[in-house]
């Protein structure tokens, strides 16, 4: 364990081990929008890391820098992957609405895990909704959850 961020003489006040953030085992596909979120995302903790510093705020800097070093981690490994317009399967970067058996309908756009918010209508591509849709056409149906869905439309747009 690195004892740069505690005091030498092991009284209070020292920092605690703040840990790595878990980086994900599965490709870092990225759509545009993910990756100049990633690029803002470094650029931001870059700044406030040097205020940091500035201030001597050392646990400021400690969690900042572990930010910084899991967002460098996925630019470094991140693949812009574009899907093309005229598909008639599903693929990453796509939206895709689907359709329950009791008419309910719901519209995702899969995208790259950092990127993904449910609330805003994203998935990640590792997500059991996308691993149902991917190679699937308009009419096909995906089981998830013991549920079934209609895909009713694919679109390659932003």
């Amino acid at each position: 364990m690195s004892r740069a961020f505690t005091r030498e003489d092991g009284s209070e006040g020292a920092i605690a081990d703040i840990g790595e953030r878990p980086v994900s085992h599965h490709r870092n596909l990225v759509t545009a929008q993910g990756l100049a979120a990633i690029d803002a995302m470094v650029a931001q903790l870059r700044e406030d890391l040097a205020k940091a510093e500035s201030a001597a705020d050392r646990e400021r800097i400690a969690t900042l820098s572990r930010d910084l070093r899991y967002w460098n981690a996925r630019r470094e490994t991140a693949e812009l992957s574009v899907p093309e317009p005229g598909s008639k399967v599903v693929r990453f970067g796509m939206t895709v609405t689907i359709e329950a058996e009791d008419g309910k309908r719901k519209s995702w756009k899969i995208v790259g895990e950092d990127e993904a918010d449910a609330a805003s209508g994203s998935v990640s591509h590792v997500s059991p909704m996308a691993m149902a849709l991917f190679g699937k056409r308009v009419g096909d149906v995906a089981a998830v959850s013991g549920k079934e869905w209609e895909i009713v439309s694919i679109s390659a747009e932003p």
